[in-house]
């Protein structure tokens, strides 16, 4: 991942294809691009059911489907039988070439920042019922957010990185429905808050014990895993003396192979965390390890929290900000 442009959070691209629509129309100011179907990779995905949907369904856009983490949450929209915008606001992402990749048949236009707010408007009056998912990178979080809030949009924030506290105010200041969470994976959520309720029930348990932590990604994560900050400030609550530059964040090849054991189909597509201590004699050790390959985990919990978001928003809800745990806890899964 290139650290460069974080003010532009977007591309641009070459001339538009033919047979633009309503919402294409709305963009024209620029240039753009469009990612097509006929070149579209099998999904990794495993087939779900999909929903049975009203008239009120949500309508889905997934921003960026050109990053490897929002191709899959496409992919799994498509999949659930939501209807999948065809458009993509683009962070400045390495991942899915844009020039000949499409979602899971469906051919997406690639929307750069400087024409987005035109776009959006546009795409507002197709889809009414639109609901926006963000995995862009850590150098768009905040200004995508304050662009969702500031046009009234719910959104789906997943891209680690950035300040969540700033995410989850720009969408309380402006009243737009929002679950924000760096981790989307259901059981890894699951074991977060397992480890937060030991922190609040038991304060200091692991006094004087030592933590190691060590995570491994795919080497275009920029960003240290939000699910080790987590985790390890729940240690800290149990008395570890610990913080978040202590966790070992592993991007090198070898490494991944030979220390995490990592396979190596999965280099460009993994998760691995292990949380290691050890008492102050030595003679006591706990390990605590999730190792993710793929992305379907996320993925999937991504449209659950898109559908516990829209059943929010069309109920009314008074609570606007939301967390994964709180998409668990209203046993909003399928």
């Amino acid at each position: 991942m290139q650290a460069a442009r974080p003010a532009g959070c977007g591309r641009r691209g070459g001339a538009a294809p033919p047979g633009a629509g309503a919402a294409r129309g709305a963009a024209a100011a620029g240039p753009r691009r469009r990612c097509r179907c006929a070149a579209a990779p099998a999904s990794t995905l495993q087939p779900a059911p999909r929903l049975e949907l009203g008239a009120d369904a949500p309508h889905v856009m997934v921003n960026s489907c050109t990053g490897r983490m929002g191709h899959a949450a496409a992919e799994a929209v498509v999949a659930a039988g939501l209807t999948l915008v065809p458009f993509t606001l683009t962070g400045y992402s390495a991942g899915v070439a844009v020039s000949n990749i499409g979602v899971a048949g469906v051919p997406v236009e690639v929307v750069g920042k400087d024409r987005r707010a035109a776009a959006l408007a546009s795409i507002r009056k197709d889809h009414p019922n639109l609901i926006i998912v963000d995995y862009t990178t850590p150098y768009c979080v905040n200004d995508n957010a304050q662009f969702y809030a500031e046009n009234g949009v719910p959104f789906v924030m997943g891209t680690t990185g950035g300040d969540p506290t700033k995410v989850a105010a720009a969408a309380e200041a402006a009243g737009v429905y929002a679950v924000v969470s760096p981790q989307m994976g259901k059981q890894v959520v699951a074991f977060q808050a397992m480890m937060e309720l030991m922190a609040t029930n038991f304060p200091g348990v692991f006094a004087g014990y030592t933590l190691s932590v060590v995570e491994s990604h795919q080497r275009n994560k920029a960003d240290t895993s939000g699910t080790a900050k987590a985790v390890v400030q729940s240690f800290a609550a149990m008395g570890l003396d610990v913080k978040e530059s202590d966790i070992r964040k592993v991007r090198d090849r070898m490494s991944q192979l030979e220390v995490m054991r990592v396979p190596e189909e999965s280099l460009d597509g993994h998760a691995f965390h292990t949380y290691q201590l050890l008492s102050p004699d030595g003679s006591v050790e706990f390990v605590f390890r999730h190792n993710v390959t793929g992305r379907s985990i996320y993925a999937e919990g991504t449209v659950d929290a898109v559908l516990f978001l829209a059943k929010a928003a069309r109920e009314g809800a008074e609570q606007k900000v939301y967390s994964m745990v709180d998409v668990l806890r209203a046993g909003a899964l399928r």
